[in-house]
């Protein structure tokens, strides 16, 4: 596949061509932005939130969780692959097909990496919170800590942090009931 010109903008159906590399391919406002395998740390993390919110799901049938590589289209030109994403029964009736999810989730979590810090907390930002994402997790695990980003009105408010040095606990209003204490969250870090 040719890369795109200055100005063009690439569309889903640019994004279904690219190559499985095993690299992270999206597009966000028609820009194709690659990142490369995730580190260890990462993984780690990635690992214990997804198995943690989807533990908490299988017990509470209230929606539905799903890790990367999954695509979420929110327009032909915006297709990203959270790192985590949840849905409630709802919401997933309305917006997952077999092949992708086209809407906006009610939670969407990115693990920052060295190569993502900048772009999870702007352009990404700015994408979940145009297209109406309930709640936004950026987590650090450098710094051991989330910051959550909670949709009201239709804008981000101020984000809440929480941090595994304060011994903060994770919850959200998005799972009743929920809550990891970032101890255990990082504690192998």
């Amino acid at each position: 596949m040719k890369p795109a010109g200055p100005g063009v903008k690439l569309t889903y159906d640019d994004y279904v061509r690219f190559p499985e590399d095993g690299m992270r391919h999206e597009l966000i406002d028609g820009a194709h932005y690659v990142t490369p395998s995730p580190n260890h740390e990462h993984q780690h993390v990635l690992g214990e939130l997804f198995g943690a919110i989807w533990s908490h799901v299988k017990a509470h049938p209230i929606g539905r969780v799903y890790v990367a590589p999954f695509d979420v289209l929110f327009s032909r030109v915006d297709v990203v692959e959270p790192d985590i994403l949840y849905m409630s029964n709802e919401t997933a009736a309305r917006i997952i097909t077999p092949q992708n999810v086209q809407g906006a989730p009610d939670l969407v979590v990115e693990i920052a990496s060295p190569g993502t810090t900048r772009r999870d907390a702007t352009i990404k930002y700015e994408l979940y919170q145009r297209f109406g994402v309930a709640e936004y997790w950026i987590v650090d695990p450098e710094a051991k800590v989330i910051r959550i980003h909670r949709n009201e009105s239709g804008r981000f408010g101020t984000p809440i942090e929480l941090s595994r040095d304060m011994a903060d606990v994770l919850t959200t209003p998005l799972l009743p009931g929920f809550e990891l204490p970032l101890t255990r969250l990082f504690q192998s870090l």
